[in-house]
């Protein structure tokens, strides 16, 4: 977000957001338990060390995260296997699945609100590790013995992106066998983990270097490559309350927190780009307190 914007959308949200705590404070004797919350592997460590425990202590009402692939909870949702009060995912083509009546009705609405480009991260006691340093990406990540994790592209946002960087990059670099030889094919099994387990796989040194988003690397303090620009990539992280949500007060009381101040600091806290947020879907359909700030961002 530009210095500007940011000033803009401080400012906007400072006039209102009084007001909309208020109202969300008016529902609070009405939630029942916790509220439910589906969220797109990358974020684990916010959402469980950061964003859970906080809107907790400002709310008190129970958080109760699960994270893994986007894809993966989307058809989740959709095959009624999983179910909570909201949502978020790393893709708005995501969220796409699921809203209208044409895909069920699952949401009316989202918004994006944080980005974190796609990058590779490495494990700094590699052999590689040093190669990672000095050579061009590609060409190290082609070389032989080098363990590679990524996420399955059917599956999570995060791992279509790499198939699609390294579809890009074969012809950015002119090497027709570029993917081949790199990924050994979109679905290989001895790359293809969870989203969830890819950042254990490599801190505990069974990885080498794998594709993550800068939000992963940042606070984990993995060391990371970009992607050159020509080449990049990133998550667009959505939010949306699901039309089946149990405690939709709940929800609402939690999306106003994560699209509010404290949850904005806490995610760039965690190396993301917050962004003033974005509507897509019903205007009617968004409760009136997440309503209040993201017509304040505009």
């Amino acid at each position: 977000m530009g210095v500007l914007l940011e000033k803009m959308w401080r400012s906007a949200v400072g006039g209102v957001v009084a007001a909309a705590l208020m109202m969300v404070a008016t529902v609070a004797r009405a939630d029942a338990g916790g509220v439910n919350v589906l969220y797109a592997g990358s974020l684990v460590n916010v959402m469980e060390r950061s964003i859970g425990p906080a809107f907790e202590k400002e709310t008190g009402l129970r958080f109760a995260g699960y994270g893994a692939g986007s894809n993966k909870l989307a058809n989740e949702i959709k095959g009624k296997l999983r179910r909570a009060d909201a949502f978020i995912s790393a893709s708005p083509t995501v969220n796409d699945t699921l809203i209208g009546a044409a895909n069920g009705g699952f949401v009316n609405w989202y918004a994006t609100f944080a980005e974190s480009p796609l990058v590779i991260g490495y494990n700094p006691n590699s052999r590689y590790a040093a190669k990672l340093k000095t050579e061009r990406w590609d060409q190290v990540l082609q070389q032989p013995g080098i363990r590679i994790g990524r996420t399955d592209p059917k599956l999570d946002p995060k791992g279509l992106f790499t198939v699609d960087v390294v579809t890009r990059a074969a012809r950015f670099y002119q090497q027709p066998d570029l993917v081949d030889k790199m990924l050994g094919g979109p679905d290989n099994p001895r790359q293809v983990l969870p989203e969830e387990a890819l950042v254990g796989r490599l801190q505990s040194g069974q990885l080498d270097a794998g594709f993550f988003y800068a939000t992963e690397t940042a606070e984990l303090h993995i060391p990371s490559i970009p992607l050159p620009s020509e080449l990049a990539a990133k998550a667009s992280y959505t939010v949306t309350i699901l039309d089946t949500a149990a405690n939709r007060d709940g929800a609402a009381r939690f999306v106003a927190f994560l699209l509010g101040p404290t949850g904005s600091a806490l995610l760039k806290q965690h190396g993301m780009d917050v962004i003033a947020p974005k509507l897509t879907g019903e205007p009617a359909a968004v409760p009136t307190p997440v309503r209040t700030l993201i017509d304040a961002a505009k």
